[in-house]
């Protein structure tokens, strides 16, 4: 079945989106997440991850990206940890070679010379060669996460190109849509303005510029 609303938010940068999610009210900006590579985009559902720190006996990192839907992004929540990773790059290649959409970690990742090299989007707090084993554990699957500040439930579409990435909830999305592309279209207007020779300030205030990332009153 077509998802519309995954090809529309595939169209969108997510500094749009970003302004939309502001003025529906939603914190949707992962913060300090930024891609391994700035020529790296994705966009897909959510297929979500929490791990924990390792008990004794030490749990296992986690064998599941043989569930992962197709076409999904998967959202690893590692409590922002920066000295043990949960991604690398066993991981990178069976996620390219099964067309997965990419990988969001709230956490650092390895191996970034493989994600680059087969252009497969992960994007994460960094990178360090540490291995998260025997260090963390996967606590749960398909249940909400937070990465970079924001809630992500699973279903939920993420949208990542080089400013960073963008989570829309699920229940929102058609009104985020929706604004966002209202939003694009009253930039291009502007831009299409001042290049036939109306001043910026004036191309601002024919399409309300300043008003575009205001918060809708409730």
């Amino acid at each position: 079945m077509s998802d519309t609303n995954l090809q529309r938010v595939g169209k969108l940068d997510t500094a749009t989106l970003s302004d939309a999610l502001d003025r529906c009210g939603i914190n949707g900006q992962c913060h300090r997440i930024k891609p391994s590579s700035p020529d790296f985009r994705m966009a897909g559902r959510a297929w979500t991850l929490r791990y924990g720190p390792a008990g004794k006996p030490a749990g296992t990192v986690g064998d599941y990206i043989d569930t992962v839907p197709d076409n999904a992004v998967i959202v690893l929540d590692n409590g922002g940890r920066d000295d043990a990773t949960v991604w690398g790059d066993i991981l990178t290649e069976i996620a390219h070679r099964r067309g997965l959409a990419g990988t969001l970690i709230d956490g650092v990742n390895r191996d970034v010379a493989l994600c680059r090299e087969l252009g497969y989007p992960v994007y994460s707090r960094g990178n360090y060669m540490r291995t998260g084993k025997d260090r963390v554990q996967v606590e749960a699957t398909q249940v909400p996460v937070n990465i970079g500040g924001a809630r992500v439930v699973p279903g939920d579409l993420v949208r990542g190109d080089a400013d960073g990435v963008v989570v829309i909830p699920r229940e929102h999305e058609a009104r985020v849509l929706d604004l966002a592309e209202t939003i694009e279209a009253a930039e291009n207007a502007i831009r299409e303005a001042v290049r036939a020779g109306m001043s910026l300030r004036d191309a601002r205030d024919a399409h309300g510029y300043h008003q575009l990332q205001t918060r809708e009153e409730s």
